[in-house]
Protein backbone atom coordinates (compact mmCIF):
# COMPACT_ATOMS: atom_id res chain seq x y z
CA UNK A 1 0.00 0.00 0.00
CA UNK A 2 0.94 3.69 -0.33
CA UNK A 3 0.88 5.81 2.07
CA UNK A 4 -2.02 7.86 0.64
CA UNK A 5 -3.62 4.40 0.87
CA UNK A 6 -2.96 3.34 4.32
CA UNK A 7 -4.32 6.98 5.06
CA UNK A 8 -7.27 7.13 3.66
CA UNK A 9 -8.19 3.45 5.45
CA UNK A 10 -7.35 5.74 8.92
CA UNK A 11 -9.18 8.36 8.23
CA UNK A 12 -12.51 6.15 7.30
CA UNK A 13 -11.74 3.96 9.74
CA UNK A 14 -11.52 6.11 12.78
CA UNK A 15 -14.70 7.65 15.33
CA UNK A 16 -15.34 10.53 17.24
CA UNK A 17 -16.06 8.58 20.43
CA UNK A 18 -12.67 6.47 20.30
CA UNK A 19 -10.56 9.49 19.85
CA UNK A 20 -12.12 11.06 22.92
CA UNK A 21 -11.40 8.30 25.01
CA UNK A 22 -7.27 8.47 24.33
CA UNK A 23 -7.14 11.17 27.38
CA UNK A 24 -8.72 8.77 29.47
CA UNK A 25 -5.80 6.34 29.05
CA UNK A 26 -4.02 9.26 29.65
CA UNK A 27 -3.18 9.52 25.88
CA UNK A 28 -2.32 13.05 24.79
CA UNK A 29 -2.49 13.07 20.92
CA UNK A 30 -3.20 16.20 19.26
CA UNK A 31 -3.45 14.33 15.70
CA UNK A 32 -5.53 11.06 16.07
CA UNK A 33 -8.10 9.49 14.36
CA UNK A 34 -9.58 7.53 17.14
CA UNK A 35 -8.94 3.96 15.89
CA UNK A 36 -9.10 1.35 18.47
CA UNK A 37 -5.52 -1.11 18.74
CA UNK A 38 -7.25 -4.16 17.86
CA UNK A 39 -8.31 -2.52 14.66
CA UNK A 40 -4.76 -1.55 13.71
CA UNK A 41 -3.43 -4.65 14.72
CA UNK A 42 -5.72 -6.32 12.68
CA UNK A 43 -5.19 -4.15 9.70
CA UNK A 44 -1.68 -4.34 9.59
CA UNK A 45 -1.30 -8.23 9.85
CA UNK A 46 -2.88 -8.06 6.19
CA UNK A 47 0.16 -6.26 5.36
CA UNK A 48 3.97 -6.57 4.25
CA UNK A 49 6.51 -4.94 6.01
CA UNK A 50 8.09 -1.91 4.35
CA UNK A 51 10.63 0.30 6.08
CA UNK A 52 10.12 3.23 3.42
CA UNK A 53 6.37 3.49 3.79
CA UNK A 54 7.04 3.55 7.62
CA UNK A 55 8.97 6.37 7.10
CA UNK A 56 6.20 8.35 5.57
CA UNK A 57 3.68 7.34 7.66
CA UNK A 58 6.18 8.19 10.70
CA UNK A 59 6.56 11.89 9.17
CA UNK A 60 2.27 12.59 8.94
CA UNK A 61 2.56 13.15 12.67
CA UNK A 62 -0.89 11.31 13.50
CA UNK A 63 -1.31 9.41 16.31
CA UNK A 64 -2.64 5.92 14.54
CA UNK A 65 0.20 6.21 11.55
CA UNK A 66 2.38 6.04 13.99
CA UNK A 67 1.81 3.10 15.66
CA UNK A 68 0.76 1.48 11.95
CA UNK A 69 4.24 2.91 11.10
CA UNK A 70 6.18 1.10 13.87
CA UNK A 71 3.77 -1.95 12.99
CA UNK A 72 4.86 -2.20 9.43
CA UNK A 73 8.34 -1.07 9.50
CA UNK A 74 11.14 -3.94 8.98
CA UNK A 75 13.29 -4.47 12.69
CA UNK A 76 16.48 -5.56 10.12
CA UNK A 77 16.57 -1.66 8.39
CA UNK A 78 16.32 0.36 11.50
CA UNK A 79 19.40 2.29 12.26
CA UNK A 80 20.46 3.72 15.69
CA UNK A 81 19.90 6.90 13.83
CA UNK A 82 16.16 6.51 13.35
CA UNK A 83 15.15 5.17 16.34
CA UNK A 84 16.73 8.20 18.02
CA UNK A 85 15.01 10.44 15.39
CA UNK A 86 11.60 8.56 15.87
CA UNK A 87 11.88 8.96 19.92
CA UNK A 88 12.48 12.54 19.96
CA UNK A 89 9.06 12.51 18.15
CA UNK A 90 7.57 10.47 21.50
CA UNK A 91 4.95 12.02 23.11
CA UNK A 92 2.88 10.01 24.84
CA UNK A 93 3.03 6.16 26.20
CA UNK A 94 1.02 4.44 23.99
CA UNK A 95 3.73 5.78 20.63
CA UNK A 96 6.36 5.35 22.83
CA UNK A 97 5.14 2.05 24.39
CA UNK A 98 4.07 0.44 20.79
CA UNK A 99 7.51 1.49 18.80
CA UNK A 100 9.49 -0.02 21.67
CA UNK A 101 7.58 -3.37 21.56
CA UNK A 102 6.59 -3.26 17.70
CA UNK A 103 9.64 -2.49 16.51
CA UNK A 104 12.62 -1.04 18.40
CA UNK A 105 12.48 -4.44 20.84
CA UNK A 106 13.41 -6.23 17.59
CA UNK A 107 16.42 -4.34 16.22
CA UNK A 108 20.17 -5.15 17.03
CA UNK A 109 20.51 -1.33 18.65
CA UNK A 110 17.53 -2.75 21.89
CA UNK A 111 20.07 -3.22 24.45
CA UNK A 112 22.45 -0.05 23.40
CA UNK A 113 19.62 2.10 23.51
CA UNK A 114 18.16 0.87 26.81
CA UNK A 115 20.87 1.78 28.29
CA UNK A 116 21.47 5.13 26.63
CA UNK A 117 17.78 6.47 27.18
CA UNK A 118 17.95 5.50 30.45
CA UNK A 119 19.77 9.23 31.52
CA UNK A 120 17.51 10.86 28.67
CA UNK A 121 16.18 13.85 29.80
CA UNK A 122 12.83 14.06 28.01
CA UNK A 123 10.01 12.16 29.62
CA UNK A 124 9.02 9.46 26.91
CA UNK A 125 13.02 8.65 25.65
CA UNK A 126 13.46 7.98 29.26
CA UNK A 127 9.85 5.88 29.56
CA UNK A 128 11.45 3.80 25.97
CA UNK A 129 14.16 2.65 27.97
CA UNK A 130 12.78 0.63 30.31
CA UNK A 131 10.27 -0.32 27.93
CA UNK A 132 13.50 -2.11 26.17
CA UNK A 133 14.33 -3.34 29.15
CA UNK A 134 10.77 -5.24 29.78
CA UNK A 135 10.72 -6.05 26.10
CA UNK A 136 14.18 -7.87 26.39
CA UNK A 137 12.79 -10.40 28.50
CA UNK A 138 10.22 -11.40 25.52
CA UNK A 139 13.07 -12.18 23.67
CA UNK A 140 16.11 -13.25 25.55
CA UNK A 141 15.13 -16.86 26.34
CA UNK A 142 18.82 -18.13 26.62
CA UNK A 143 20.76 -15.18 27.73
CA UNK A 144 22.17 -15.43 30.74
CA UNK A 145 20.84 -13.37 33.88
CA UNK A 146 24.24 -11.62 33.94
CA UNK A 147 23.23 -9.00 31.43
CA UNK A 148 19.96 -8.51 33.34
CA UNK A 149 21.70 -7.87 36.51
CA UNK A 150 23.36 -5.15 35.15
CA UNK A 151 20.76 -3.44 34.29
CA UNK A 152 19.32 -2.92 37.83
CA UNK A 153 21.51 0.05 38.91
CA UNK A 154 19.92 1.80 35.73
CA UNK A 155 16.55 0.94 37.10
CA UNK A 156 17.37 1.99 40.64
CA UNK A 157 18.49 5.28 39.59
CA UNK A 158 15.63 5.54 37.18
CA UNK A 159 13.21 5.16 40.21
CA UNK A 160 14.16 7.88 41.35
CA UNK A 161 12.58 10.29 38.65
CA UNK A 162 9.23 11.34 39.91
CA UNK A 163 7.49 12.00 36.47
CA UNK A 164 4.73 9.54 36.27
CA UNK A 165 5.54 7.50 32.59
CA UNK A 166 8.87 7.10 33.47
CA UNK A 167 8.13 6.20 37.39
CA UNK A 168 5.73 3.09 35.78
CA UNK A 169 7.95 2.67 32.89
CA UNK A 170 10.77 1.75 35.18
CA UNK A 171 8.24 -0.30 37.80
CA UNK A 172 7.40 -2.47 34.02
CA UNK A 173 10.84 -3.08 33.65
CA UNK A 174 11.41 -4.65 37.71
CA UNK A 175 8.70 -6.53 37.67
CA UNK A 176 9.22 -8.23 34.10
CA UNK A 177 13.05 -8.70 34.57
CA UNK A 178 12.18 -9.94 38.56
CA UNK A 179 9.99 -12.77 37.05
CA UNK A 180 12.23 -14.28 34.34
CA UNK A 181 13.96 -16.49 36.47
CA UNK A 182 14.60 -17.32 40.31
CA UNK A 183 17.99 -15.97 40.56
CA UNK A 184 16.41 -12.54 38.94
CA UNK A 185 13.60 -12.40 40.93
CA UNK A 186 15.38 -12.79 44.56
CA UNK A 187 17.80 -9.96 43.19
CA UNK A 188 14.50 -7.53 42.10
CA UNK A 189 13.13 -8.33 45.73
CA UNK A 190 16.08 -7.08 47.22
CA UNK A 191 16.03 -4.01 44.66
CA UNK A 192 12.81 -3.20 45.51
CA UNK A 193 12.44 -3.57 49.31
CA UNK A 194 15.27 -1.16 49.13
CA UNK A 195 13.54 1.15 47.01
CA UNK A 196 10.42 0.70 49.30
CA UNK A 197 12.50 2.30 51.83
CA UNK A 198 14.16 5.28 50.16
CA UNK A 199 13.64 8.84 51.09
CA UNK A 200 12.09 9.39 47.48
CA UNK A 201 8.74 8.91 46.98
CA UNK A 202 9.02 7.78 43.56
CA UNK A 203 11.66 5.30 44.83
CA UNK A 204 9.16 3.90 47.72
CA UNK A 205 5.68 3.65 45.02
CA UNK A 206 8.13 1.68 42.90
CA UNK A 207 9.53 -0.30 45.21
CA UNK A 208 5.90 -0.91 47.26
CA UNK A 209 4.47 -1.96 43.75
CA UNK A 210 6.97 -4.59 42.71
CA UNK A 211 7.26 -5.97 45.62
CA UNK A 212 3.39 -6.96 45.58
CA UNK A 213 3.76 -8.23 42.05
CA UNK A 214 6.64 -10.17 42.41
CA UNK A 215 5.55 -11.51 45.96
CA UNK A 216 2.84 -13.56 44.55
CA UNK A 217 5.02 -14.47 41.58
CA UNK A 218 7.69 -16.84 41.90
CA UNK A 219 9.02 -18.16 38.16
CA UNK A 220 9.98 -21.75 38.08
CA UNK A 221 13.40 -22.33 36.63
CA UNK A 222 13.95 -22.40 33.35
CA UNK A 223 14.28 -25.72 31.62
CA UNK A 224 17.75 -26.25 29.95
CA UNK A 225 18.25 -26.17 26.21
Amino acid sequence: MTRDEVVAWLEKSGSEKARKELPRYGIVAPKAYGIPMAALLAFTKKQAKDHALAEALWKTGWYEARLVAAMLDDPALVTARQMDRWARDFDNWGVCDTVCWHLFDLTPHAWDKAREWSSATPEFVKRAAFALMAGRVRHEKTTPDARFVALLPLIEGGARDERNFVMKGVNWALRRIGGRSPGLHAKCIALAERLAKAPEASCRWVGKDALRFLASRKPKPRKKR
